[in-house]
């Protein structure tokens, strides 16, 4: 079973990929993922929102503890979705304590900034393990003005370095680095003795993360920075297709699709 302790002791990559159902997790799991984050990137990929904006903690609880359910091995991380911390560390910390104890994630992730130190570090004193997340920060979109890549000039990129120091003094376990450039996501890799994660930071991060639809090809788009590894999309929309002509046409269900009850009589 992968451990926060155990992902700082590794030689060789990490593997990260986001589920938001039992189903999912399952395969993720099964396919020797080493962790499931429960993002709120479901807010895109899964619910049909337009941002990360309007998902709720009790989207995030419910889909967090299915999961879960379905995963063994992997160490199982739940966002913090916007406002359920941040705002007043009490609530912050009780909100984050209830991923764990309700829901059955292992870890929170949040979307850091200066403001986010604190609150870093008492959630870990109290048993939360934390893992930051830096560059873009998609609940930052209004004030980003977009999903555009961060760190891109140098007083950013020392800001990055900053905070990514200080949120690993602060206690995080692990910091996920989205949409830098690549020299900057290796320099804070080098400063660090916790494992950086990337998403779009280039190949010298310690790991890897993909949001599950870009990674199977699930979705009509996906970002620049990311690969798909098949095409599910496809497969399905051909099942689905062979689904109606079936239906349509009266080849299903077929005789060994169904049951007749002899003892039934003639009913009709």
């Amino acid at each position: 079973m992968t451990t926060t302790r155990g992902l700082r002791e590794r030689d060789d990559s990490i593997t990260m990929l986001t589920a938001y159902d039992a189903p999912t997790a399952a395969i993720v799991d099964e396919a020797g993922i080493d962790v499931v984050l429960v993002g709120d990137s479901m807010g895109n990929a899964a619910l049909g929102y337009d941002s990360t904006l309007p998902v709720t903690f009790d989207e995030v609880a419910s889909r967090t503890a299915a999961v879960a359910r379905a995963t063994e091995d992997a160490l199982v991380v739940a966002d913090m979705p916007f406002l359920s911390f941040g705002v007043d560390e009490a609530e912050s910390v009780r909100n984050a304590g209830r991923l764990l104890k309700e829901a059955n994630a292992d870890a929170v992730k949040i979307e850091s900034g200066p403001h986010t130190v604190d609150v870093t570090r008492r959630m870990t004193e109290v048993g939360i393990p934390v893992m930051a997340h830096l560059g873009l920060t998609p609940q930052h979109v209004n004030r980003l003005g977009g999903y555009t890549r961060q760190g891109t000039d140098e007083d950013a990129a020392e800001e990055i370095i900053d905070l990514a120091g200080t949120h690993a003094d602060a206690g995080t376990f692990a910091l996920v680095l989205e949409h830098v450039p690549a020299n900057l996501a290796g320099a804070v890799t080098e400063a660090l003795d916790i494992p950086t994660i990337g998403i779009g930071a280039g190949p010298d991060c310690d790991g890897q993360v993909l949001v599950i639809n870009d990674a199977v090809g699930l979705g009509e788009w996906s970002p620049p920075f990311a690969k798909q590894f098949g095409d599910v999309r496809g497969e399905m929309v051909d099942a689905v297709e062979a689904y109606e002509a079936a239906v349509t046409s009266g080849e299903f269900p077929a005789e060994e699709h169904s049951h007749v009850e002899e003892d039934l009589g003639d009913l009709y």
